[in-house]
């Protein structure tokens, strides 16, 4: 399957009347955040192909929109159908978990905490997030074989990417997400690659790491 992720810069190479040519072969995309909601809606309309997405720190105003319906339940893991997102054609999984295209795809959002804006989460909190996803992803492990295939999150695992400021600091819960539940691929975004020679894939145990920041092209059938 051919993925397509962005995050955190509108790029020119993506919004252009070029995109179904530039992108045909795409069969998902996957947005880490940090994007205005339009750019979104244009991918998705514009592919016609499902786009999955969380949000980050910045570009939140629709978030309590996303959050206004009942949460995944710790005892009922159900799979989450992204409504109401359907509304715009992009399915949010913050927090949630859902088989697409024959992937098994977990969404965590937001950065560390470094002021009193929305959507930031102490180390501790995205445990708990975490925690949410475990029924979901044990029921995966016993009946699909597996636990997920692709964490996407907004903030890169502590010590991956990251930076050493507390805002673009990652989560160290990552780092026991990815030595537990083994995902194939780690998506994140919210660390800008000024120089787009700068470090973007990297290995942690079992595990790819990648940098989303505007726009990233792989395949998981061809690897790295």
């Amino acid at each position: 399957m051919k993925i397509l992720c962005i995050s955190d810069q509108i790029d020119p190479l993506v919004y252009t009347n070029s995109i179904k040519e530039r992108f045909k072969d795409i069969d998902i995309v996957l947005s880490a955040g940090d994007l205005p909601l339009d750019y979104l809606e244009f991918v998705v309309s514009s592919l016609n192909i499902p786009l999955l997405f969380v949000f980050g720190n910045h570009n939140v105003e629709e978030l309590s929109f996303f959050m206004q319906r009942n949460e995944l339940s710790l005892t009922t893991p159900v799979w989450d159908d992204g409504h109401p997102a359907s509304s715009l054609g992009c399915i949010h999984i913050g927090s949630k978990v859902r088989l697409e295209g024959g992937l098994i795809i977990a969404g965590l959002g937001g950065s560390m905490r470094y002021n009193q804006g929305v959507n930031q989460y102490t180390n501790a909190q995205m445990n708990f997030e975490i925690i949410k996803l475990i029924p979901r992803l044990i029921f995966n492990r016993l009946f699909h074989g597996r636990y997920l295939d692709i964490l996407l999150t907004h903030a890169p695992p502590l010590g991956i990417h990251d930076k050493p400021d507390l805002c673009h600091r990652g989560f160290s819960a990552f780092l026991w997400f990815m030595r537990v539940f083994r995902p194939r691929y780690l998506i994140h975004g919210h660390i800008h690659l000024y120089d787009l020679s700068e470090l973007r894939v990297s290995r942690y145990q079992e595990t790819t790491v990648i940098n989303a920041y505007s726009h990233y092209v792989f395949d998981t059938k061809e690897g790295l």
